[in-house]
């Protein structure tokens, strides 16, 4: 009897270590994409400047509304391989200092 109880024991004991061991199933489960900025290529141009080049050459002078409804001058550039108007003296809300723009 006593040989039962602790075959017993042990079988339970070897039962949690394995549970221990094994992967979680919530360590299967696909994760998230990750967010912009995250790793992943960087975030297109946005619509708005995108259609103020459209038809136009790269160079060109445009002016166009921004996501805020505020009145944007830029320039049409290639942009991640689009076309695109880039704010002139950087973009909208920094204060005129350049550089690229802000993630979304």
């Amino acid at each position: 009897m006593a040989r039962q109880f602790a075959l017993l024991v042990f079988l339970g004991f070897a039962l949690a270590v394995f549970a221990c061991m094994a992967p979680h199933a919530h360590a299967a489960t696909p994760s998230a994409p990750p967010a912009s900025g995250a790793g992943g290529p960087p975030p297109g141009p946005p619509p708005e400047a995108i259609a103020a080049c459209k038809g136009k050459a790269e160079g060109t002078t445009v002016t166009f509304t921004g996501r805020s409804g505020e009145t944007l001058k830029g320039v049409c550039q290639l942009v991640n391989g689009v076309l695109a108007a880039r704010p002139v003296g950087g973009p909208p809300g920094s204060g005129g200092a350049g550089g690229p723009p802000p993630p979304r």
